[in-house]
């Protein structure tokens, strides 16, 4: 069923092969939410339209039933070193059936693929007894879960089921550790480095507090589903009247990954525990996400992003199931991505019943490899357009 016509799959490809040579990185994803909302047009959404921070939404169907979206992120990460690439980040070349580009995996391709899985539904005329709406989100990649907390909580538009497109390799997620990041600032006292006594070195202040990091890893929790939590300094600033004084800050950040059952309030009370018993004069505070969309929106939130398990005998899990398995033919695996994704905000925060199921493999994300396989993208595209049956129905 839902099957692509040649000319839908030479379509699909070029599509994601203009997304890919459209660069969008985060806060400038103008372009290609301009490239999006045309190809939704061209094949059938009866509506599209953009909203305050950029998202791009396109909507099938107008019955009474629940509300589905499809949601995929339009920004990428940007290319540090392009001497790094084997090919060109941003030439969407294909070998052997393979498509290498900056975002093909993460997350270009499920989107081109969400977009002819509602081309599927149009051609077959198919009529939904509720909405399925494709969302073309921004920011995903710096601030996983903004966007989406502007669609649903200053747009009014509230799923009853979410799909995420992050890459699956076409099997299933349904949940991930969260994330937390914090900014710990060691105060010391400054003088001349030629006697270094008459001050407190900041930087060596931190390191003791680094080091007690390094020491809480092992200990923190396991789950038996997301695994177990873990910590990791990131970044380290200082400053000083010379490189001949003394430093008298010293700033670093820590990623944290939380397991089921961790808060922002334990991750922040670790911290402050080895600050108290290294008896250092520092604070901690969770950091602040803070820019302006390509639309104008002021964004800022806070980077807390909560862990989530959907369990495996939910609903929307088996129907995911079922539309992978009548579609392609096998039994999917039902497991937990590694990174963080929008699903932070739709399940971990508003309890939105959330899945993941993609093309592409998470082990090419964010790498200088970025691939997908085009029967990859092509089969998503058929178990999108199943799935919106099987969870909305159609009217009797």
């Amino acid at each position: 069923m839902f099957n692509l016509s040649s000319q839908d799959r030479n379509d699909l490809v070029a599509f994601l092969q203009d997304l890919i040579r459209i660069p969008s990185l985060s806060t400038q994803e103008r372009a290609l939410a301009e490239r999006l909302a045309e190809e939704m047009r061209r094949v059938g959404f009866p509506r599209v339209r953009q909203d305050r921070i950029g998202n791009v939404i396109g909507c099938l169907g107008a019955g009474p039933g629940p509300r589905l979206i499809y949601n995929g992120h339009m920004d990428t990460v940007s290319v540090s070193d392009p001497a790094s690439w084997a090919r060109d980040p941003y030439a969407a070349q294909i070998e052997k059936g393979v498509l290498y580009g900056l975002g093909a995996c993460d997350m270009k391709g499920a989107l081109a693929a969400m977009v002819y899985g509602v081309k599927a539904l149009v051609d077959a005329g198919i009529q939904l007894a509720g909405e399925l709406c494709v969302v073309g989100v921004v920011q995903e990649e710096p601030c996983e879960g903004l966007a989406m907390r502007v669609l649903v909580e200053e747009e009014g538009i509230r799923p009853d089921f979410v799909v995420l497109g992050e890459p699956t390799n076409l099997q299933i997620k349904r949940g991930h550790r969260g994330r937390i990041g914090m900014k710990v600032t060691v105060r010391g006292r400054s003088c001349h480095a030629s006697s270094p006594s008459l001050g407190r070195n900041a930087i060596y202040d931190a390191a003791r507090l680094m080091f007690g990091v390094e020491l809480l890893a092992p200990q923190l929790a396991i789950d038996p589903f997301l695994g177990q939590g873990s910590i990791a300094v990131t970044q380290i600033e200082s400053s000083a009247a010379s490189r001949n004084a003394i430093p008298d800050a010293c700033t670093f950040y820590i990623d944290r990954r939380l397991t089921l059952g961790e808060t922002e309030a334990k991750a922040l009370a670790e911290i402050q525990g080895i600050i108290t018993r290294e008896r250092v004069e520092a604070k901690v505070n969770v950091t602040e996400y803070r820019t302006i969309s390509y639309t104008g929106y002021e964004c800022k939130a806070r980077e807390f992003y909560p862990a989530w398990a959907l369990d495996d005998d939910h609903p929307l899990v088996q129907a995911t199931a079922r539309a992978i398995r009548e579609t392609l033919g096998y039994r999917p695996k039902i497991g937990q991505w590694a990174f963080s994704t929008d699903g932070a905000y739709t399940m971990g925060r508003a309890n939105i019943p959330t899945v993941g199921f993609g093309p592409g493999e998470e082990r090419f994300a964010h790498t200088v490899d970025d691939q997908i396989r085009l029967d990859d993208v092509a089969a998503a595209a058929r178990v999108y357009a199943r799935l919106a049956v099987e969870l909305l129905g159609v009217p009797e």
